[in-house]
């Protein structure tokens, strides 16, 4: 498996990779799949998504899930579905990158990926920017991420 990081159409931000492998425009909005590479130590703040159930398919890697102050690990084989209205984050935990697909249904907040890639917001420096992208997006940032 070619590593993301090798693949054209790949965007960056805060040294996380995502390459959107299915589109809203291509399933009526249904669904999209972004394709993410996150390096070791990396992982989002904890936060919601409001309109979007969220499906990690781990490809490659470990990760630590907190879901609503459950914490468990996950690894390459595993999958694990967060439910819109669900708190939650991830960490790498494997001194390698984890590679996996997000599957968001309904489709459409890949772009809160691309809004971040193009400005290369940085925390906690551009949260005010990050916050807003955030909210066009339906997300909402609720605690820190995992140490």
């Amino acid at each position: 498996m070619k590593d993301l990081a090798q693949i054209d159409g790949a965007i960056e931000w805060l040294g996380v990779k995502y390459k959107t492998i299915l589109a809203p425009d291509q399933t009526g909005g249904a669904m999209s799949i972004v394709d993410s590479w996150s390096p070791a130590g990396s992982g989002p703040p904890r936060h919601v998504h409001q309109n979007e159930d969220e499906t990690f398919v781990i490809l490659t890697g470990t990760c630590r899930i907190w879901l609503e102050g459950q914490e468990f690990t996950a690894s390459a084989g595993e999958s694990v579905f967060i439910p819109r209205g669900t708190e939650h984050t991830f960490k790498v935990t494997d001194d390698d990158p984890c590679r996996h697909l997000v599957i968001l249904t309904p489709g459409g907040f890949e772009g809160f990926f691309a809004d971040m890639a193009a400005g290369q917001c940085r925390i906690p420096e551009d949260m005010p920017a990050i916050e807003e992208s955030a909210k066009r997006h339906n997300m909402t940032f609720t605690g820190p991420p995992l140490d």
